[in-house]
């Protein structure tokens, strides 16, 4: 696989077995940018509600530090089956997990103990890598792949798989053979389908099949191998006037969605650009400036209130309703379909304040930038780049 071009994109969709306040599965994942390597777990905790998770978040930490230390993979699934108790009566563990191990060369390494089978999907076919089980203990099987640029990895919890048990269509449940075939027919029907997409609709299925009231715990997470998906924020004016054009030829030729927070800024490349910028007026109304458009540009927004509140839902979570009239959760939206996120920061000057070194709106803009590009680094694993002009 082409380590300069691939980007790997990792989200999953979890949902609680009905009336429990929390879920028994726990998703991990990480980047380690040094290493150029990427980490995901998923652990599952025997039973459900607070004891499932509290076991799952146990073994889910456990797997990601030994990973990240960069532990023998087959070691660090032996300390952690030997450190979790055992249900006596069934003589299983406590958790089952999976964890997984990208080197950004597009080599894999996968240990997986108790959860279901993962799977591959790759040019519409299902692949299922050789198995070595691993001497000495039970259900621990590891895997040694190599990426392909398009693959999908898919691993999910028993409550995927089990949905919909007992009922007469599928007494069995929906078992891996249902999954497998609804993915290929679903990326068949939406072949650029994102992992964050794809994980909630099978999610969305699966609980259907359980008749919309989850009888497990329910987690299907998707690794995705592909051309990265590029955006640009842009926000505040240029240092100098003189910088405006420089500012316009860079939006000109970047490839990839393109959204400006902040009138100032959208005036200035109106004038750059010689184009006319049109306000929404369907979005008045909503409790944030709206929106407007100008050729070339895909999104227009006003600059510190909706960049403040889009920091709040990267933090806390965005709402799905009202979309139409709420220009921070536009961004979010866009932002969880895009792989490399590009800001394009203003540092203009503004001549009201008294000390022009601490000027308090772009000290504002800066830290609420710093703030949503760490969020996107770190929790959503995007590939940040900031440049000043």
């Amino acid at each position: 696989m082409k380590t300069n071009t691939a980007f790997i994109e990792i989200e999953h969709a979890s949902e609680n077995k009905k009336g429990q306040m929390v879920c028994g599965d726990v998703f991990l994942s990480c980047k380690v940018k040094e290493e150029k390597r990427t980490i995901a777990v998923l652990s599952d905790g025997l039973g459900s509600g607070i004891k499932a998770n509290v076991l799952a978040t146990m073994t889910a930490n456990m797997a990601m530090n030994f990973t990240l230390h960069d532990q023998p993979v087959e070691r660090s699934a032996r300390s952690i089956i030997n450190t979790l108790p055992e249900d006596q009566v069934r003589k299983i563990s406590y958790a089952s997990f999976t964890i997984v191990d990208v080197a950004h060369d597009g080599a894999i390494r996968i240990i997986e103990y108790g959860n279901p089978q993962f799977f591959i999907l790759r040019n519409g076919n299902v692949i299922i890598p050789e198995t070595k089980a691993e001497a000495g203990i039970q259900e621990l099987f590891s895997y040694r792949l190599s990426a392909e640029l398009g693959d999908r990895i898919i691993l999910f919890s028993d409550g995927v798989s089990q949905s919909g048990i007992g009922q007469a269509q599928m007494p069995f449940g929906w078992e891996d053979s249902g999954l497998k075939d609804f993915v290929k027919d679903y990326v068949l029907a939406y072949p650029d389908v994102s992992a964050a997409k794809l994980s909630r609709r099978i999610l969305a299925e699966a609980l259907k099949n359980d008749g919309y009231k989850a009888a497990d715990d329910i987690t299907c997470a998707v690794i995705y191998f592909r051309e990265p998906r590029k955006m640009m924020i842009i926000s505040g004016p240029p240092y100098t006037k003189e910088h405006d054009k420089l500012m316009a030829d860079t939006i000109t030729e970047f490839q990839g969605t393109k959204i400006v927070c902040g009138g100032t800024t959208a005036q200035i490349l109106g004038r750059e650009f010689q184009r006319e910028i049109e306000v929404d007026m369907n979005q008045i109304g909503g409790d944030l400036p709206p929106t407007a458009q100008m050729e070339g540009v895909d999104l227009i927004t006003e600059g510190i209130l909706t960049l403040g509140r889009l920091d709040q839902y990267l933090e806390k979570g965005c709402p799905e309703d009202g979309l139409s009239k709420n220009p921070a959760a536009m961004i979010f939206h866009h932002l969880m379909e895009n792989d490399e996120i590009r800001f394009l920061i203003g540092t203009s000057i503004n001549p009201s304040h008294q000390d022009p070194d601490l000027p308090e709106e772009l000290e504002i803009r800066r830290n609420v930038i710093k703030k949503i590009a760490a969020c996107l680094e770190e929790k959503y694993l995007k590939d940040i780049k900031i440049n000043y002009i």
